[in-house]
């Protein structure tokens, strides 16, 4: 099964014009329901205002915090995988639908210039001031990890110069025509991040973490990411 991920970046308009046939599903990341009629899956927070959310038709389904918290929690939690859209809806993805390739298109969440979204100007939730996004490549790693243990490869089919995804990048035609396999993985760091995670204990079962983030420490989770960022071989 492939999955298509699609973020709301200028660049995500792409997909409108693509041949979509490839993807088994594709799961839409807050107001990127709007770039493709073709999507499967929207998935947004529970604060993402009612009055933006899609009327899906019989092929499609929306998915709030009733749902991906779990397949969080599964993960080990919104601390750990970084309390924002873009991964929350990589794991739900890998939780729900064990695929075999799941690719994003349109979160490199990279913001410049005065469009941060492919609507206008919005308000970057990845910049905020949260203590799980301090370093959105580790995260991005430590995902890739996860998947890989599943025989999930990750891709990024994104053209901008820039990435806070480590992901291998791709285009549309390669993903036709080649066959990829999941990154190699340091096991050692890999069970090294996972014990520390353990030992810290940061887990909040109703994923509201920001509840208790005072009891988080920064230094504690940045040692973490420093971990993520060499449980992948990024060649």
């Amino acid at each position: 099964m492939n999955i298509l991920i699609i973020g709301s970046a200028p660049s995500a308009i792409i997909a409108n014009s693509w041949d979509l046939g490839i993807f088994d599903k594709i799961v839409a990341i807050n107001n990127a329901w709007k770039i493709s009629p073709l999507w499967t899956n929207s998935i947004f927070p529970e604060d993402f205002p009612i009055e933006k959310r899609p009327v899906p038709n019989s092929n499609q389904t929306v998915h709030s915090a009733l749902e991906y918290v779990q397949a969080q929690n599964h993960f080990g939690g919104f601390v750990y995988a970084g309390g924002t859209m873009a991964f929350t809806a990589a794991y739900w993805s890998l939780y729900t639908f064990a695929p075999s390739i799941i690719a994003y298109l349109g979160c490199d969440m990279i913001y410049s210039g005065s469009k941060t979204h492919f609507y206008g100007k919005g308000t970057p939730d990845p910049l905020r001031n949260d203590k799980t996004l301090k370093n959105l490549r580790a995260k991005s790693a430590r995902f890739e990890a996860m998947a890989s243990q599943l025989k999930c490869t990750v891709l990024n089919l994104s053209t901008l110069p820039k990435s806070n995804l480590v992901h291998r990048r791709a285009t549309l035609d390669e993903l036709k025509s080649d066959s990829f396999s999941p990154k190699k993985i340091n096991q050692a760091e890999l069970n090294h991040g996972l014990e520390l995670e353990k030992k810290l204990n940061y887990f909040v079962p109703n994923g509201k973490y920001w509840k208790k983030i005072h009891s988080f420490k920064e230094e504690e989770i940045l040692k973490l990411d420093k971990i993520w960022l060499k449980t992948l071989y990024l060649s």
